[in-house]
């Protein structure tokens, strides 16, 4: 049988000719609108990002870093205590949250799998994911501040910190789901229980992208401030060694001296802004330049 494209002639080019000039017409059409669409955003963020550099930079000085906050209607003044208590409250979420987001991350990708428990949790964590800051806040508020007798470094940790755990969750399940059977299988070959494989073979194989996800997530709490506001509040001064009574740190700092009447404090609001701004970039750029260098292993 003759089955030559001559044996099937197109019998209506003209409506088929049409039809080709109306997708293109449409593919064009989108491709204009998201190319002005993503044009705006991306004049939108440089304005934002050029105003921060701007202002920030005109309020940076040695002072900022070695003085603490003034009072009100006090010229000069610093953020330094501001600073060091973010600092600290960051570290004290990670410290917490890291531990309990690698092994239940582990949890999900080596014993849990596709079990029930599995998906209960997976689920759980996608909400805590998606859950809005303030309502943590309130959580560790209720279960924390009352019976502490009040705002304490302790509560705001522990605050950051269920930030922080869905992040190193999902990152470390990943992480962990990339890494090949055949290495797992290698070494229950040579008679290594399954922690020991875990342990020495999968984290090894995974390391680069869980310490990303750890990355990842102390960028995400750095510059949380509605669970701290219900939490360690803030402060003028230095904070006192057990971080009771309230712990001076840079998001809730700006968002108290951005809304003040005095010249000096909105200058430093804009100072602290550009810091911990500067400190988020950084610490994405670290992480990205991990997972870049574990891909290419």
């Amino acid at each position: 049988m003759d089955i030559t494209p001559r044996s099937f002639p197109i019998t209506n080019a003209p409506a088929w000719g049409r039809v080709r000039r109306s997708r293109r017409v449409a593919d064009r059409a989108l491709k204009v609108i998201c190319a002005i669409f993503t044009a705006l955003g991306v004049f939108v963020l440089g304005w934002i990002l050029l105003m921060l550099v701007y202002k920030g930079g005109s309020a940076l000085s040695p002072a900022v870093f070695t003085q603490v906050t003034p009072g009100p209607g006090t010229e000069g003044g610093g953020i330094a205590n501001a600073i060091v208590g973010s600092l600290i409250l960051t570290v004290l979420g990670i410290v917490v949250a890291t531990p309990i987001g690698v092994l239940a991350g582990t949890y999900l990708a080596e014993y849990g799998k596709g079990s029930k428990l599995a998906e209960i949790i997976r689920f759980v964590n996608d909400i805590l994911l998606a859950a809005p800051s303030i309502l943590i806040g309130l959580f560790v508020y209720t279960l924390m501040v009352p019976p502490m007798g009040g705002y304490s470094g302790w509560a705001g940790g522990v605050a950051l910190a269920i930030i922080a755990v869905p992040v190193i969750v999902r990152t470390t399940e990943d992480m962990l789901r990339l890494v090949p059977g055949s290495l797992r299988e290698a070494g229950a070959a040579l008679g290594a229980p399954l922690s020991t494989v875990i342990i020495h073979i999968s984290w090894k194989a995974a390391r680069a992208g869980m310490v990303t996800g750890v990355l990842l997530a102390t960028a995400r709490i750095a510059g949380e401030t509605a669970p701290l506001l219900f939490t360690a509040l803030n402060n003028n001064f230095w904070f006192k060694p057990n971080l009771m009574g309230g712990v001076s740190n840079l998001p809730v700092m700006i968002y108290q001296f951005a809304l003040a009447p005095y010249d000096n404090w909105r200058e430093l609001a804009w100072a602290g802004a550009l810091i911990i701004t500067l400190s988020i970039l950084a610490l994405s750029i670290a992480a990205r330049l991990l997972l870049k260098k574990d891909h290419v292993r």
